[in-house]
């Protein structure tokens, strides 16, 4: 119960990488998995969605237009996730310097 209740209160915090917030996640599963219950990639995908920072809202939107959210796998999210996050990182790295 515990675990269940630690993943349904995990949220990705602004500072965080998608990466390193998918592989909490994926520990949190993997350790309810291992007591013998199921959890779904689908479940894992719905909390990512919903939990990501505002700064998102444009790639998700645009997955929403492009992409059946209910289909989407968790390394296909996590991959357009990530390019997005690179993309803001260089865009930053270009304004700063």
């Amino acid at each position: 119960m515990n675990l269940l209740r630690e993943f349904e209160i995990k949220k990705m915090k602004e500072s965080e990488l998608v990466k390193e917030y998918a592989e909490e996640l994926v520990k949190i599963v993997d350790r309810v998995r291992m007591l013998g219950k199921k959890f779904s990639d689908k479940k894992i995908v719905e909390k990512i969605l919903v939990t990501l920072p505002e700064k998102f809202e444009p790639t998700i939107s645009s997955l929403k237009n492009t992409k059946d959210l209910s289909s989407t796998t968790l390394e296909e999210l996590l991959t357009s996730m990530q390019d997005s996050e690179n993309e803001q990182l260089m865009r930053h790295e270009n304004f700063v310097e």
